[in-house]
């Protein structure tokens, strides 16, 4: 059995009348990744505050690396690293100026943070321009940088908060691999993120938050297993004909239509004998000229939007983005 690296329990934080985060009940074994996920204002940036010390729960205990966030706090930061939404490194800097500044802030010797930035620099490909300012580079480089000063002191829990945010796929490839390095290497990984490619390709375990409340946890696998069967996935040019679309394709579907909050997309899961052409004349028959209709097996977007449904209008998380000063 592998020791536990993050345990809550009951774990919430309240502002006024509004539950942020509700009843958290996680357990993360060490060198393991947990991926939660949720819509905007489901409560994901919340925990992160909560776990790494940055924001006190309301109710609720939270260990991380065997020490209790809310008495021992200083202690725990010494055990993890954060990487927020935003790269908070210093433009006015050169990358190696940012992570020996980083290294100093955790009053580590002055030897082993030149060698750790070396080192660091080397395994996320930015050696050839670690000594030119940081205002200089492309945002999958500064994501880089930001990453690897979480990096710095080697913590044994590190925490990520949609890491890959408005990154291109090719920086986005470069820091799946270098977090499947440190897992690797025995690093435990908290991850939020809103890409579902991202959570079926990197974590063990997912918790689906909804509205501060867990909705489902488990590993990728298993939360596809659940829902079973097969999708038919329809993509319309305008979403002014979801409703239509919808009616047109409900007498096919064995469960709940769902709707993409951000394109013109519905998804059902689909009765076994129904053949895609007889989809195809239902929406034409219905005056729906779709851009695409496809059937395939269950993803975890299909899990997310059946159990978080149509979140276009995101609640209130009152907390940001985790900061920088952490480190």
């Amino acid at each position: 059995m592998r020791p536990v690296a993050v345990r809550t329990r009951g774990l919430g934080k309240r502002f006024g009348d509004l539950w942020a985060l509700h009843e958290l009940d996680l357990e993360v074994p060490a060198g393991t990744v947990l991926g939660l996920l949720g819509h905007n204002g489901a409560g994901k940036t919340t925990a992160i505050r909560i776990l790494t010390t940055l924001t006190v729960p309301t109710t609720g205990t939270a260990e991380v690396a065997g020490l209790d966030v809310a008495s021992e706090p200083a202690r725990v930061r010494s055990r993890i690293g954060l990487a927020g939404q935003y790269a908070s490194v210093d433009e006015l800097m050169s990358a190696r100026a940012n992570l020996r500044m980083v290294g100093s802030l955790y009053h580590l010797p002055s030897a082993e943070v030149r060698c750790r930035a070396d080192e660091l620099l080397e395994r996320i490909g930015l050696v050839d321009v670690a000594d030119r300012l940081v205002r200089m580079f492309s945002g999958g480089m500064r994501r880089r940088l930001d990453l690897a000063a979480s990096l710095i002191a080697s913590p044994p829990v590190l925490f990520l908060d949609e890491p890959t945010t408005g990154l291109d796929p090719q920086s986005r490839n470069q820091i799946w691999t270098l977090l499947a390095e440190l897992v690797g290497d025995g690093a435990t990984l908290i991850l939020t993120t809103q890409y579902l490619e991202e959570a079926d390709r990197i974590a063990d375990q997912i918790v689906v938050l909804d509205h501060g409340r867990i909705a489902a946890q488990g590993m990728p696998s298993e939360l596809k297993a659940r829902l079973g069967g097969e999708r038919i996935s329809v993509t319309l040019p305008k979403r002014d004909q979801l409703d239509v679309a919808r009616a047109a394709l409900a007498r096919f579907a064995d469960g709940p239509v769902a709707t993409d909050a951000t394109v013109p997309e519905l998804t059902a899961p689909v009765v076994l004998s129904t053949r895609l052409v007889e989809v195809v004349r239902a929406l034409d028959a219905a005056g729906i000229d779709a851009i695409d209709v496809t059937r395939r097996q269950a993803t975890l977007d299909d899990v997310f939007l059946t159990l978080t449904g149509n979140h276009s209008a995101p609640t209130c998380d009152p907390d940001a983005a985790p900061e920088a000063a952490l480190r």
